[in-house]
């Protein structure tokens, strides 16, 4: 029901208290003709950290800015006032004055709440305190907020709440927007690094026929106009390699991928992947060109050193990154020397001893792997790539030419996590033909993660893919680790969150303002 026409007590049935009196003055500012929400602009000359940056005593004293913001903090002095408003770069103190803003101005002024939305227009001056302000000679209320923002000193701790309103968490958390502005500054720069070396942006499907290039499960949907079952994209492999068969040389998308699996710190079911393809380079090259991408990425955000510290613990980026396989990691951490392991019943027989559980369709491939997860991943503190992945779980590799159960695949590891993947990639079509047909043997088996058939791509390997190296990066995990974020949720603006009664929270907050 609109607020416009509908019942005033209706639409603020269960709401606190504060949001009545707020509706209450918006109604009242609607009979008498000052309908906030009437306005369509308001001309600006500078936001409020430009005008605390360029503030010169002589040039800007008694100079006029225009400034617009939310009102976060308010001091009454009786004649005077001093509000703080923010805007997206930053707050300024505004010193207000019924005798300078006129009497009916300055009475309506007295009416606005703490979240309104003005704009001002004054000079700028100095405090008897030094601080930079603005001295309003015109104030416009540009927008009304009814709900109350939460009060400073307890700000808005329910985690919960701050992923659902991300928008109230913005406001009243500063260093929230800070994260942003830095994930923003990540791709920026990965993007002018992958370009200055000739790459070419491109965009690829979301909705597939066939989801392939990852082992996951897929988001499921229907297109009615076309009476068909598609997927959400679960990886941007495929469509960019066949770009690769169709004469681009370097080709890399920033995009979402979706993956109906579980949910922790570091999982969410949508998140944003980079993925480059590089013609005529294998996996050792694309290995170097992870490095210096990455490497890149955190002196261009946080300085030359190039060192991420999160929880304390530093991670230096501006080293060579460690370089070891799967085997020799397994051997390091686990004791246990694969090299001595020849058949699948020696691999499961060796899980039994070490408590690792099996099923039936695995081969010693991924058995070594699954050793892998369980004794080495969590000791790759600093950078390090892990090479050599059994071919089992490796359906898009090369295989190493003397040592065909094993791929041209690296992962990087940082802080027990994995941070990129990538491979040689496999350009026989009779031989990925194979691959993809042993996945939907694993899939009908009851592996819900293995690769569909995708004859399109076979018929597109077929008309001759080069050798290629191909590479992902998780860039949600990547800007975590620059920004000291506990959670993949910390750094993603509107994560996947389970929807509450009426889609949206109404409860009261504590220390409302």
């Amino acid at each position: 029901m609109s607020v416009e026409t509908g019942n005033l007590h209706e639409y603020a049935e269960g709401r606190p208290e504060q949001f009545s009196i707020r509706l209450d003055k918006l109604h009242r500012m609607k009979r008498e003709n000052r309908d906030p929400f009437v306005k369509t602009s308001f001309p600006l000359t500078s936001k409020t950290r430009e005008v605390l940056e360029s503030f010169d005593h002589d040039a800007l004293e008694t100079q006029n800015v225009s400034v617009a913001g939310r009102i976060v903090s308010w001091r009454d002095m009786g004649k005077a006032n001093f509000i703080d408003i923010a805007d997206s770069a930053g707050k300024i103190q505004v010193y207000i004055r019924g005798d300078i803003v006129g009497d009916e101005v300055y009475s309506e002024f007295k009416d606005w709440d703490i979240g309104d939305i003005i704009g001002v227009t004054g000079e700028v001056f100095v405090t008897r305190r030094g601080e930079v302000s603005i001295r309003a000679g015109n104030i416009e209320l540009l927008a009304k907020a009814l709900q109350p923002l939460p009060e400073k000193f307890h700000g808005l701790k329910d985690i919960e709440l701050r992923y659902r309103q991300r928008y109230v968490d913005l406001i009243v958390n500063p260093e929230v927007k800070e994260t942003f502005i830095t994930r923003s500054a990540v791709i920026k720069e990965m993007r002018n690094y992958l370009d200055s070396l000739g790459f070419f942006e491109v965009e690829t499907p979301v909705l597939l026929s066939v989801a392939s290039g990852a082992a996951a499960r897929p988001f499921v949907t229907r297109h009615n106009a076309l009476s068909l079952d598609m997927h959400l994209r679960i990886s941007l492999e495929l469509p960019l390699k066949r770009l690769i068969v169709g004469g681009f040389d370097k080709v890399y998308e920033i995009g979402r991928v979706f993956r109906n699996e579980g949910m922790d710190t570091t999982h969410n079911p949508e998140f944003t992947m980079l993925e480059l393809y590089w013609a005529y380079v294998g996996y050792e090259e694309i290995m170097d060109l992870t490095e210096e991408l990455i490497r890149n990425a955190a002196k261009r955000v946080m300085g030359e050193d190039g060192i991420a510290v999160v929880e304390g613990v530093e991670y230096d980026l501006s080293k060579p990154f460690a370089r070891m396989s799967m085997k020799e990691a397994v051997k390091k951490f686990a004791g246990v020397d694969w090299e001595d392991i020849d058949t699948a019943e020696q691999a499961k027989a060796l899980a039994k001893q070490h408590g690792i559980e099996v099923e039936s369709r695995h081969g010693k491939g991924d058995i070594l792997n699954l050793f892998f997860e369980r004794y080495c991943e969590e000791k790759l503190i600093q950078p390090t790539f892990i090479t050599g992945h059994p071919v089992e779980i490796s359906p898009l590799a090369k295989t190493i030419e003397n040592d065909p159960e094993y791929t041209q695949r690296f992962e990087l590891f940082i802080a027990g996590h994995e941070y990129a993947n990538a491979y040689s990639e496999l350009n026989d079509p009779e031989v990925q033909r194979e691959r993809f047909i042993r996945q939907a043997e694993l899939k009908a088996a009851g592996d819900e993660d293995a690769n569909d058939m995708d004859d399109d791509f076979i018929n597109a390997l077929e008309y001759g893919l080069p050798p290629t190296g191909g590479l992902g990066i998780g860039i949600d995990r990547l800007v975590m680790l620059l920004t000291d974020s506990a959670s993949i949720r910390d750094v993603i603006l509107f994560p996947t969150m389970k929807p509450v009664d009426g889609n949206v929270s109404k409860k009261p907050q504590e220390g409302c303002l």
